[in-house]
């Protein structure tokens, strides 16, 4: 089957008899099944780099044609800075009987990235810089399970019969189809799920009991134990959107983030400035020293760029 056909098939601009031919190569053999699947991933993974318009306006091809470039520059920008493991996925096993539905895909964002995809289900998912999915190829079981080692923001497609559970290293989130944001770096003793709609329940397999969410609440760790408090600040969200927004954040917490957001190392060696508190919002793509010039608006404090360590000290 031509590339061409399937990508137009893919984003939806194949003719009625395109998709009619298309449709019959894919039952005509599991291998060509693998073959879409795969290609149908990584159209949905989206980076989120320059916005679309931005590309088109700067073209100076017919309109059909950069929009198919588009999508497939965006596939190799995939295939470049996240690593998709198809773990088995859409191959024979020993038995020669297809498992594709069952095997797991890992999806990894690196540091200074954000990615968003659409799970077999329709569910939606954003995963913010150093976050790992987990997911099956499709959801054959009673529950819909992924897991996750990092920060993701979820729009579960309702199912009713089949709830959706994110599992981390920490707690599990229950839910059936609703909006949240959960926050479980493996590698980081927080643990936090916001609430946006809906409802959902945190729990352990380890531990009895469970704490249940009602809209515009949250429950972190803190101590050891969960506690649940309103959402106070919406705009910490829009980290979705390419926003880096802090509500009085201490300076030690913001180079932690800024560190993950940009995929740089902060070396702070003027420590009196970490205890003071910032409130306040970025773009991302303005880059950490635009953020570093306006954070020395009311701290004082130096720094200087190592490109070949990739690092900032703060003196």
């Amino acid at each position: 089957m031509e590339q061409e056909l399937l990508q137009r098939y893919i984003a939806g601009e194949a003719t009625e008899t395109e998709k009619q031919q298309v449709t019959e190569w894919l039952h005509a053999d599991e291998q060509n099944l693998r073959e879409f699947m795969v290609l149908r991933k990584l159209y949905d993974i989206s980076l989120w780099q320059e916005p679309a318009e931005k590309v088109l306006l700067s073209s100076e091809k017919s309109e059909e044609k950069p929009v198919r470039k588009l999508w497939i520059q965006e596939v190799l920008k995939v295939a470049a800075i996240v690593a998709v493991v198809l773990a088995g996925a859409y191959f024979w096993q020993e038995s020669k009987q297809p498992q594709w539905a069952d095997a797991l895909q890992t999806i990894h964002v690196p540091a200074g990235q954000r990615a968003e995809l659409f799970l077999a289900d329709g569910t939606k998912v954003w995963l913010n810089a150093e976050t790992t999915l987990t997911f099956p190829a499709g959801f054959t079981a009673d529950t819909r399970q992924v897991k996750l080692d990092g920060e993701g923001y979820f729009q579960v497609a309702q199912d009713a019969s089949k709830p959706f559970i994110v599992e981390t290293s920490k707690y599990n989130v229950r839910v059936l189809g609703t909006e949240f944001n959960v926050i479980a770096y493996a590698s980081d003793p927080d643990f936090e799920t916001a609430l946006i709609e809906g409802s959902v329940e945190v729990f352990s397999p380890l531990v009895s009991g469970s704490v249940i969410l009602e809209p515009h609440t949250q429950v972190k760790l803190v101590d050891g134990k969960l506690q649940k408090t309103a959402i106070r600040e919406l705009d910490y969200f829009l980290w979705r959107e390419g926003i880096i927004s802090f509500q009085n954040a201490s300076v030690a917490h913001m180079f932690e983030d800024l560190e993950r957001f940009y995929g740089v190392k902060i070396i702070v060696n003027n420590k009196d400035i970490l205890k003071n508190h910032y409130t306040g919002k970025f773009r991302s793509k303005d880059g950490i020293e635009h953020v570093l010039k306006v954070l020395q608006l009311n701290n004082k404090f130096t720094y200087k760029k190592d490109n070949e360590k990739n690092a900032i000290a703060i003196d």
